[in-house]
């Protein structure tokens, strides 16, 4: 029997950072469970006469972090041909994005496992897909209007405010209620009530216990959360913005919040997930490309992504 393919779709290999990053862990792993891996960036995807095609190289990876890879000489294949395609392409969540995903769906359709799900790539955005699940969730307004938006404040006292395209911590702003700013903020979030933002009542553990990312694997969590305090200077929990990731074992809110979640996201193939929690309240589900697995591997001396290959192996057998 010929080795599976897994193919993945990233930023640049060379420009990772070794210690952090997930999609290498995944490809490590992936390499262990023997997949034959290839390499693709997002200029290498086109479509042809609705072929989806791809300009891929040969991958290695290696558990180094002076030389984490070697890559082959370029080829040209059909991606439907593929057992497995990862795409890990990191926000922003842009139109070439988008356009991505399109291809990928007709991967998928034309024979390849796409993890995660392209449909589901476009449709969740990460802050408000929270709204279908609003019993995990503290009370959040999806507008543009920012009369609405002063008025939550003024129900509130103290919201959080971010746009819906952001990552990594980047223009998140907390507002008081008598903040002199406040006008100004929603102002710059809605481009002057011309582009959705949304809020959320502010919840004060963000202080004490961080915002929480749950990993979920097939629907499943992970049995440890990476808690991520912020600095003493800073509101945002954000590794990227500076945040320390303290693991801990999931709580039973936790729990509660991965089964109300986990099997709905699974059903539509969205095998790898993270879901933020401050104060036991779902504030994003992370679905382009959750992170976080290395330092829980790290803390807990547990391999998250190789539950993931299994997982992607387990739904290939099914198919076969």
């Amino acid at each position: 029997m010929s080795r599976r393919t897994l193919a993945v779709v990233m930023d640049p290999i060379a420009d990772i950072k070794y210690a952090k990053d997930t999609t290498l862990a995944m490809c490590l792993a992936a390499q262990a469970a023997d997949y034959e891996l290839l390499y693709l960036e997002q200029a290498d995807l086109w479509l042809r006469d609705g072929v989806a095609l791809g300009r891929a190289r040969s991958l290695q990876v290696f558990a180094n972090p002076e030389h984490w890879f070697e890559l082959g000489e370029p080829r040209t294949l059909r991606l439907g041909e593929l057992d497995v395609i990862l795409m890990r392409k990191d926000p922003p969540f842009d139109m070439e994005f988008v356009y991505t995903t399109y291809i990928l769906e007709r991967a998928k359709e034309q024979g390849a496992l796409v993890v995660n799900e392209p449909s589901g790539l476009r449709d969740m955005n990460e802050k408000v897909y929270t709204a279908w699940f609003p019993q995990c969730c503290a009370p959040t307004l999806v507008t543009r209007n920012m009369h609405d938006m002063e008025e939550f404040l003024a129900e509130h006292d103290k919201i959080v405010c971010k746009p819906l395209d952001g990552m990594g911590g980047r223009s998140i702003f907390v507002i008081e209620r008598h903040d002199k700013n406040r006008r100004v903020i929603l102002e710059t979030l809605t481009h002057d009530g011309t582009r959705y933002a949304i809020a959320q009542r502010y919840i004060p553990d963000i202080v004490t216990t961080g915002d929480s990312r749950i990993l979920l694997v097939d629907g499943e969590p992970i049995p440890f959360a990476l808690a991520r305090i912020p600095r003493g200077d800073d509101h945002r929990g954000n590794l990227a913005a500076g945040g320390k990731g303290v693991g801990r074992e999931l709580n039973e809110r936790d729990r509660f919040l991965a089964a109300q979640i986990g099997p709905t996201l699974a059903a539509r193939g969205m095998l790898f997930v993270g879901i933020d929690v401050i104060g036991g309240y779902v504030t994003e589900i992370n679905v382009t490309s959750p992170t976080g697995a290395r330092e829980l591997d790290r803390q807990f001396g547990i391999d998250v992504t190789a539950g993931l290959i299994a997982a992607v192996t387990r739904r290939l057998d099914r198919r076969a």
